[in-house]
């Protein structure tokens, strides 16, 4: 009998291919939409992340700017810029300090330096110290290189200061602004500290916040990701991460795409482990925040 006459022997090969197909058509629909809810997920977590962080920067720059005001409006006397300086402290205790950087002999009787600087102590008081010498030349720092070139406020690279003054050292990241007299003649740069621990210790609060979000994650499909959140600087390393570990991301593409305030998705080896990072920009920084999806 030929298979035009047995159907069974060519039914069941048959049978058993359509069944592999629909698997394998199964298992890539569910690869494809679990792959598909995590990326809503976590672009949605990535803009929440950074809509947070922009509204507390923003608390920085609008507390720390009336300080700045203050400041342009009291420049007649080194006395009465001390004075402005000292004014606003109350008003946002996370700034670690502000100062004003003066135009070398701007002020003769204070000669080629005058930085004075209202910063906490270890007792988180504000106290006053003068550290504009030859040698801390505040004119070589990039904030206030910056400050010559900019004609607005700006948040500065992220830079290690170190002394022997009474100024706690480590990490800061300043928010900037030129100051101009009434002849339109730049004066100073004056500025308000951030630290890196401060930068760290608002993002574990943010991390918290979405990891607990009920909109992120009241239906995730089944599978756990191991994700964390991170600020990177525009050359693709962390500022600021929730354990205070370094990363890198060294990958020139997504580098460039951070340099260009870029947003979007990128799979990368982040210190050695293969990832998904989604990544956004923080308005008017040099930071972006990130994502990072183990993979």
């Amino acid at each position: 009998m030929d298979v035009k006459t047995n159907p069974r022997k060519w039914l069941r090969p048959v049978l058993i291919v359509a069944l592999a197909v629909a698997v394998a058509l199964l298992a890539v629909a569910l690869n494809y939409t679990v792959r598909a809810e995590r990326n809503v997920r976590y672009v949605g977590m990535m803009n929440l992340v950074a809509e947070k962080l922009s509204k507390t920067v923003r608390g920085v720059e609008m507390n720390a700017e009336n300080v700045f005001d203050e400041v342009a409006k009291n420049m007649d006397s080194p006395q009465n810029v001390i004075e402005a300086l000292g004014s606003k402290t109350s008003l946002n205790p996370d700034v670690i300090g502000y100062f004003a950087a003066f135009v070398p002999n701007y002020f003769p009787q204070k000669g080629q330096w005058f930085q004075p600087y209202v910063h906490q102590d270890d007792s988180a008081e504000f106290v006053l110290t003068f550290v504009g010498s030859a040698r801390h030349d505040y004119t070589k720092s990039t904030w206030y290189v910056q400050g010559v070139k900019e004609k607005e406020s700006f948040w500065s690279e992220p830079y290690y200061y170190e002394d022997d003054l009474n100024v706690t050292n480590g990490y800061y990241v300043t928010f900037a602004t030129p100051i101009f007299d009434a002849q339109g003649r730049l004066a100073c740069v004056c500025g308000a500290d951030m630290t890196q621990e401060w930068m760290i210790d608002q993002l574990r609060q943010i991390e918290d916040e979405v990891k607990n979000d009920e909109l992120l994650n009241g239906y995730r499909l089944p599978g756990e990701d191991d994700f964390y959140i991170v600020i990177l600087n525009d050359d693709g390393t962390s500022f600021a991460h929730p354990d205070g570990d370094v990363v890198t991301m060294s990958d020139d593409a997504f580098v460039a795409n951070l340099k260009n305030h870029h947003h979007g998705m990128a799979d990368l080896e982040v210190n050695g482990v293969p990832s998904r990072v989604y990544y956004t920009p923080l308005r008017r920084t040099h930071w972006s925040v990130a994502i990072v999806v183990k993979k």
